[in-house]
């Protein structure tokens, strides 16, 4: 072999070895899981009848996205290695319905999450695109929806946003990275409005601490326009001013899939502050978390509308207890209780919601396990929609009265 083949071999192999290094610093992630089961409402709304409300037992087939812990995903992760403790990521992540197949959300194709962004060990990460915010980063842990509930389990019509129901979309993200036990972050969702910034636009802040048994946190939300930006964040959300996506479909008169908020469709700022906080004994973790929501300066009908004359705030204080306890490395099981006042709009009326709800998880393998949750909810006084509160359970079928009893069984596996 001549000197100048050899020089070219060796070349070849150096190339080679560098084109395998610079692969092995990159790394896409497929993952998944579907959660599916059986579910069972009491007094759920079948109509009306001389315009009393008319209910009756419904046993259905549902994805975890309406009852269970949950809902059901795949994605797709990656990250490259920039070097310096530097890496550009990206996710995209669908959710879809495990009961027939069809994509949730609104029908957008990575309706759960899409974004890009860069990420530094010491300086922290921004990302970009369809995101949560902060009140879903930092205080969502704490509460029982997330940690063993599930929808059913969410505060009324899932008023604070703990169950994920909506995303900040077109949004820019920071996260810090932990500094002792402690980090922070924020989202701004950019409005888009010709010759408004603040128009339609969405802000969140959080900060979390964590040292030992005990974690806290603390966020904050501003949503301007929510019935768009935030209530119409999902793909087939309305665009007119007669929509109220806060409620479902249709007008805020028959917007009974939501009758805990519906009626506040022309609020034109959303604010919520919520606290978490959990402490850990042994196998046993105690949550507690504290939220409050107001739908402020209601009456604008260019947001939504507003048929019973609203004005002023309309304000949700939201106090959970909540506790699980692990028996075994398969068995563990949660409880947990939420009182949420709603004081009303214009001096007309408010209302009071308590919810319980326990719920035991068994896991069958790394991978695979089965949960229950059984939970009740109690209503007293008037809601959004001026009638006697009925009980609504986050995700299904109204109650025609003022109580509710949700009982749901899923299998759940990842991959």
């Amino acid at each position: 072999m001549t000197k100048t083949k050899a020089f070219g071999a060796l070349a070849t192999v150096a190339a080679a070895s560098l084109s395998s290094s610079a692969f092995a610093q990159s790394s896409v992630t497929l993952y998944g899981l579907i959660d599916v089961g059986l579910s069972y409402t009491s007094n759920a709304q079948t109509g009306r009848t001389n315009g009393a409300l008319t209910g009756a037992s419904q046993y259905s087939f549902q994805d975890a996205a309406t009852s269970g812990v949950t809902g059901s995903r795949w994605g797709i992760r990656g990250s490259e290695d920039l070097g310096g403790g530097n890496a550009a990521i990206f996710t995209l992540e669908n959710g879809f319905s495990g009961g027939n197949g069809t994509i949730a959300l609104g029908g957008a194709e990575f309706a759960r999450q899409a974004f890009v962004g860069l990420k530094s060990n010491t300086l922290g990460t921004i990302t970009a695109g369809r995101q949560y915010d902060a009140v879903d980063m930092f205080v969502q842990p704490f509460a029982a929806v997330a940690t063993w509930g599930g929808y059913m389990v969410s505060h009324p019509g899932d008023v604070d946003n703990l169950a994920n129901t909506r995303r900040s979309n077109n949004s820019i993200r920071y996260l810090s990275p932990s500094y002792n036990g402690l980090s922070f972050g924020g989202v701004y969702s950019v409005g888009g409005v010709a010759g408004s910034v603040t128009q339609k636009q969405i802000y969140s802040l959080g900060a979390a601490y964590a040292q030992g048994p005990l974690s806290v946190a603390v966020a904050y939300l501003n949503a301007r326009d929510p019935n768009f930006s935030f209530y119409g964040s999902q793909a087939n959300a309305g665009t007119t001013a007669a929509s109220n996506n806060l409620g479902g479909v249709g007008s805020a008169t028959t917007a009974q899939s939501v009758p805990t908020i519906a009626g506040y469709a022309s609020a034109k700022t959303l604010q919520i502050i919520a606290t978490g906080a959990s402490y850990k004994v042994g196998a046993a973790t105690f949550n507690v978390v504290y939220t409050n929501t107001q739908f402020k300066h209601l009456g604008n009908l260019a947001d939504g509308p507003n048929p019973f004359n609203y004005s002023g705030n309309a304000t949700f204080n939201s106090a959970e207890a909540s506790m699980s306890y692990r028996f075994s490395p398969a068995w563990s099981a949660g409880a947990s209780y939420d009182y949420t006042h709603n004081s009303g709009a214009s001096n007309r009326g408010s209302a009071t919601y308590h919810l319980l709800a326990t719920g035991a998880d068994y896991t069958l393998s790394r991978l695979t396990d089965i949960y229950g949750v059984l939970v009740y909810e109690h209503a007293a006084g008037t809601d959004s929609l001026g009638q006697p509160a009925v009980a609504a359970l986050t995700g299904q079928t109204p109650s025609a009265s003022n109580h509710q009893l949700g009982v749901h069984i899923s299998l759940r596996h990842r991959f």
